[in-house]
């Protein structure tokens, strides 16, 4: 099939590479020059593992073009995708303006059937916006027939992942109201998604509104599930308990599953935060509240500052003359995206404080100085932020050691050369990576998120600044 997406970022490009390797003629649109330029040019703007190999090869392969004409791109596709982004707005509200401006777009160029897809993450009700701009902009060319079905194909893709997800879905929404064009729609997307259900059907079809509100519903649990962790974390640091203990032991129960157990320092990214706030507000719209979605929210916000908070415990409100080194700027592992990362949220505290921050990450370090450069603006405090090399680099001379994004590679570090090289041997573990009994045998002092058996400071001599645990 030909398919267009509009929109070249995480979701259209891979929406669009992952069609074209299943054979699909794909054609991406973007407004963005600069962006489409790098992509016609061999590159990427976005970092997504297996995205690059799979564009290239695609691309070679003659099934995947990018432009900035819209009506080449109306004129292309049989199903054209709208794939923009719906940021928060200052009341939490899902801001539309790019999405609806493409429905406006799109319908001053359209001249035959086509089926219009929201895969972006809209509130309940934006498919009828759509469909009213598209319509507008007929009958402004005086065309009084319907040339389009708009539907609702919301996108379950975890970014590091993405690709893994797209391509092996455990479910494909498809939101399709009752209309003449029913069925046509309903055979062009059952093609478009052949290769899915060839084994077992995976698509879930059902009503536009509901659609709409699946996407939502299926964020907002999930974030449920690690603010939830995340306070059972913090009353097991209050009672002595270990909340990696409990991980399995409630994990283990098949009504509840091993997947978004996992304590730390709270949720970011272009999705959780987003999505819950978009859907506190649809309720407060309606004239209802989310009280368990607020709550969520409300923990989040809290967990960011957790590990300042400890800090702040043990060193006193002043961080003047002490340097904290933190492992890890993105949202995640596997990624570069610094959307709503709780790297930001601290590194901001630590350096109003009076600090030295150093900081590595092995792939969003740029980004992460930029998304930081943006938060402060011209505040003097980023003069005492730097980025490290090695993340050993920036453990030097460290009087704490933050860890915030769970990489990899700082699964297992050289504990010996952090003791010789940090001035106090202390790990604030926002992931819970380490094992505190061996941390303890090393004579470095712990702090985990909901560890049993945190430990008492154990500091090389003559640089102790002041000698106390650090408690929750």
């Amino acid at each position: 099939m030909k398919i267009s997406i509009v929109g070249a970022g995480y979701v259209g490009l891979v929406t669009g590479g992952c069609l074209a390797e299943l054979g699909h003629q794909v054609m991406c649109i973007d407004s963005d020059a600069d962006k489409v330029a790098t992509l016609n040019a061999a590159g990427l703007p976005i970092y997504e593992p297996g995205l690059q190999e799979l564009m290239t090869r695609n691309r070679a392969e003659g099934r995947i073009h990018f432009t900035t004409d819209m009506a080449q791109a109306v004129e292309h596709g049989e199903v054209i995708f709208i794939a923009v982004g719906t940021p928060s707005k200052e009341d939490g509200s899902a801001d539309l303006q790019h999405v609806l401006a493409v429905a406006t777009q799109i319908g001053r160029h359209l001249k035959k059937f086509k089926v219009i897809v929201n895969k972006s993450t809209v509130p309940v009700g934006t498919a009828y916006r759509v469909q009213k701009c598209l319509q507008d902009e007929l009958l402004k060319r005086g065309i009084q027939e319907s040339l389009f079905e708009v539907i609702s194909n919301p996108e379950f893709l975890k970014e590091g992942a993405a690709i893994k997800d797209f391509m092996h879905p455990d479910r494909i929404v498809i939101g399709l109201d009752d209309s003449p064009n029913y069925k046509t729609v309903h055979q062009k997307m059952e093609l478009l998604y052949s290769s899915f259900n060839r084994h077992h059907a995976r698509t879930i079809w059902m009503d536009v509104r509901s659609a709409e509100l699946t996407k939502y519903a299926a964020n907002a649990m999930l974030a449920t599930r690690i603010s939830f962790m995340n306070e059972i974390a913090n009353l097991s640091d209050l009672l002595g308990a270990d909340i990696d203990s409990i991980r399995r032991g409630i994990g283990a129960d098949q009504r509840i599953g091993h997947d978004f157990l996992y304590a730390g320092t709270g949720y970011g990214g272009s999705c959780f935060p987003k999505d819950t706030r978009a859907l506190i507000q649809t309720a407060l719209d309606c004239g209802s509240q989310m009280k368990v979605v607020t709550a969520v929210e409300n923990v989040n916000d809290h967990q960011k500052t957790l590990l300042v908070t400890r800090l702040i415990q043990h060193f006193g409100e002043d961080f003047t003359g002490l340097k904290f080194a933190v492992w890890g700027l993105a949202f995640k592992p596997n990624t570069d995206d610094m959307r709503e990362a709780p790297s930001l949220v601290i590194i901001e505290e630590l350096l109003k404080r009076g600090a030295q921050v150093s900081a590595f990450d092995p792939l969003a370090a740029l980004e992460g100085q930029e998304a930081l450069s943006d938060k402060l603006q011209d505040s003097d405090v980023l003069k005492h932020f730097n980025l490290s090399e090695t993340a050993y680099e920036a453990a030097e001379d460290a009087d704490a050691l933050l860890v915030v994004t769970e990489w990899k590679t700082f699964h297992h570090p050289d504990f010996e050369l952090l003791t010789e090289t940090m001035r106090q041997p202390l790990i604030l573990d926002g992931r819970n990576l380490y094992d505190p009994q061996m941390l303890q045998d090393l004579g470095i002092a712990y702090q985990g998120i909901g560890r049993r058996n945190q430990l008492a400071l154990n500091f090389k001599a003559g640089t102790v600044r002041k000698q106390a645990e650090i408690t929750a």
